[in-house]
């Protein structure tokens, strides 16, 4: 039996760039296009509407900005991601949209393949990041984490048991689901549900923002220099 095609809302201010966009990716069965927007407030709107299974979001928009509608978006339906599709390369922009809430950052020369790999791969939790910026995320992150070189654990991780931190560290490293799964012998469908299990006891929004977490914990040092 065929899988079920991935419900996408585009929205995007230019109009030109979000039609030319919904009819090529028309032609892909593994995507529904379900509705389009101008603009954040339009999105949020539509969201209601359609209730899309993911997001493709410009990041600079009129009456409510990319990130500011995220924000919103994750408040009344943490489920559904958000892929930012901008022509933006500032880290600012980048560390902006991680930090509201996106699931994913792509620049507008993103190939086509590699666009509909990364909806897949963000509507199974995985999160995506331009590959020529994702360097610059970790060096973001490894930076905080440098600030104090001897922190441990912050208090609240003593919750989590010895297999969701195991799955923290990997998903820090940039690990999709499956390659977790490898790693540590399991299922994808029990990495999802520590990563889930995480996100809830940290009271973290995303994967991203557990990468975050990990990397401010000292747990990308653990793994590089082996614990």
């Amino acid at each position: 039996m065929a899988d079920t095609p991935i419900r996408l809302l585009i929205v995007d201010d230019h109009n030109l760039f979000r039609q030319g966009l919904i009819r090529i990716l028309e032609d892909f069965p593994q995507l529904a296009m379900v509705g389009q927007a101008a603009d954040g407030a339009e999105a949020l709107a539509a969201v209601e509407a359609v209730q899309p299974d993911v997001v493709l979001m410009d990041l600079n928009m009129p009456v409510l900005s990319g990130p500011d509608a995220i924000r919103r978006l994750n408040a009344s339906h943490p489920d559904i991601p958000v892929i930012i599709l901008t022509v933006s390369e500032r880290d600012e922009d980048l560390f902006d949209a991680i930090k509201a809430g996106a699931r994913g950052y792509l620049l507008k020369n993103v190939g086509m393949a590699d666009l509909i790999d990364a909806v897949q791969r963000v509507h199974a939790g995985e999160a995506i990041i331009a590959p020529s910026m994702a360097t610059r995320l970790l060096d973001e992150f490894r930076k905080v984490a440098e600030q104090a070189p001897t922190q441990s654990l912050p208090a609240e991780a003593g919750d989590l048991s010895q297999r969701e931190v195991e799955v923290l560290r990997l998903v820090s490293q940039g690990l999709p689901n499956r390659e977790i799964a490898a790693a540590l012998n399991l299922s994808e469908h029990t990495v999802k549900s520590h990563l889930a299990n995480i996100l809830d006891k940290l009271q973290l929004r995303s994967r991203a923002h557990a990468a975050a977490y990990a990397v401010q914990a000292g747990l990308v040092r653990d793994v590089q220099t082996g614990r």
